[in-house]
């Protein structure tokens, strides 16, 4: 926020992104998200999310603590200043947003999905972080990055690597972690 920049987190559609949503609503209704807005870029993440809603009985008994707590039973609910991206123009026209978004998209290893046009967009940037929330496999493009590359190819170009790079490894539900 105090840099001015965006974030960008890729992540898994299935579980991992609904994990993400959840503790990013937890810090709004603490009032620790300033003016963010949060983009939903997975049309995939998007109808897990909804099923994860319809679902909410069968969440962690100390989630739902939670939940209950904060009055709020459902993600949206949770956390109003989530946006869906669900088309290609949709999710291009996030890249508008030169500041106070973080990003959600696929995939969680940066080896495809829409995260990739994303990173594209801004990994020349000082003002972008991107933070990884799971194990990064030897050969992707997030682990790559995790190991400090100070440049990628992506697309056919080569880009500088000036995002700041961070790590939550608590996420991670991989056996290699």
């Amino acid at each position: 926020w105090a840099r001015k920049g965006n974030v960008l987190i890729p992540a898994f559609a299935v579980g991992r992104t609904q994990e993400i949503l959840f503790h990013l609503g937890t810090l709004y209704a603490a009032g620790k998200l300033d003016d963010w807005q949060v983009y939903l870029d997975s049309p995939m993440a998007i109808e897990i999310t909804s099923i994860y809603e319809s679902c909410f009985d069968l969440l962690d008994p100390h989630d739902l603590k939670k939940l209950e707590r904060l009055s709020a039973p459902l993600i949206k609910a949770l956390l109003p200043n989530l946006r869906y991206s669900r088309t290609q123009e949709e999710s291009m026209a996030i890249n508008r947003v030169q500041q106070g978004a973080i990003i959600i998209a696929g995939s969680g290893m940066l080896t495809g999905g829409r995260i990739r046009h994303h990173l594209k967009q801004r990994i020349w940037n000082d003002r972008t972080t991107i933070v990884f929330t799971g194990f990064q496999a030897r050969g992707t493009l997030g682990r790559i990055l995790v190991d400090g590359a100070k440049k990628i190819t992506m697309f056919g170009s080569v880009f500088a690597v000036k995002a700041r790079i961070e790590t939550l490894g608590g996420f991670s539900a991989h056996a290699g972690q």
